[in-house]
């Protein structure tokens, strides 16, 4: 699930490029401090992406502090710190720890067992700080898989399973900016669920494992993009909508560079491949027609 909320780093200017980064140091440095070293492994832009709005929502001051990163030992780096990164740290472990176990149970990986195992202390000290957070995820994880179990077709309905379990996530304090909020994290949620759905299809046809997009009748290939292209898009003008809903004017331009431009980077990488591996057997097939050619034209002789 994770990996979709991205920064476009090409479209963002200057400053805020060095903010967000700063962020995203503070995230990794705050797992750190509350799972060890192991909790650096978990660090992913969808929770910095939560950091950032609810820092911007809020209006949260930041703490700066200097480390050294083993990736870029040669120059201190800067970590930004704030209520909001503790938080996101604390939601950063649920989803992981959850990811963890999913791959033990569906694909028996034993090396994500013992990750699961080592994250646990930290995942019950979270459950007693946000137990209806972690009990939302936790109803989540049974829903979506009594849905799939079921084959459910409606696309919309097993979707909106992210989409509400994202929107307990984001509704921090259960305040005046709770709708919104949760509004905007459902889509996001809705939308995160079938890109992860686009992007496995194919190897979950090839499996014969359940995918929302598998029950599409489609006489063409082509119409299958359209309407994977269509829905995703669809999701995000949601979100968008409900994000410039909130009177958010500190790190607005990070936020919009990740709901406008990097949500997409993900399905532009996806297109990419698939232009690659047409291409390639576009050049595969004239080769054998070329072969073929030749060796009539032997026979003739």
């Amino acid at each position: 699930m994770f990996g979709y909320i991205n920064l476009n780093r090409k479209e963002l200017k200057g400053e805020s490029v060095k903010e967000y980064q700063a962020y995203y140091c503070g995230l990794c440095q705050m797992l750190k401090q509350t799972c060890g070293t192991k909790g650096q492994m978990l660090l992913n832009y969808d929770m910095t992406f939560l950091e950032v709005l609810l820092t911007g929502l809020y209006e949260l001051e930041h703490t700066e502090t200097e480390f050294t990163c083993p990736l870029h030992p040669t120059k201190k780096q800067k970590a930004w710190i704030n209520e909001a990164t503790q938080y996101a740290a604390d939601m950063n472990i649920v989803l992981a720890y959850h990811n963890f176990e999913d791959d033990w149970k569906d694909n028996k990986a034993y090396t994500k067992k013992a990750l699961a195992k080592a994250f646990s202390k930290d995942y019950e000290r979270v459950y007693a700080k946000y137990p209806r957070q972690v009990k939302a995820v936790q109803d989540y994880i049974e829903a979506l898989a009594a849905a799939e179990e079921a084959n459910e077709e409606n696309i919309d309905v097993i979707a909106g399973l992210t989409g509400e379990m994202m929107g307990e996530i984001f509704d921090w304090k259960e305040d005046e900016w709770s709708e919104e909020l949760r509004c905007l994290s459902f889509y996001m949620g809705k939308f995160i669920y079938l890109m992860d759905a686009y992007e496995d299809f194919e190897q979950d046809k090839k499996r014969q494992v359940y995918n929302p997009f598998a029950r599409m009748v489609c006489e063409q290939e082509e119409d299958f993009e359209t309407f994977a292209k269509l829905i995703l898009t669809s999701m995000m003008s949601e979100c968008a909508k409900s994000f410039e809903r909130l009177p958010i004017l500190l790190h607005a331009d990070i936020l919009r560079n990740v709901l406008y431009s990097g949500v997409w980077s993900k399905y532009e990488y996806i297109q990419l491949k698939k232009k690659k591996r047409s291409e390639s057997m576009n050049r595969y097939k004239k080769q054998q027609e070329k072969k073929a050619r030749g060796k009539s034209n032997v026979k003739s002789l």
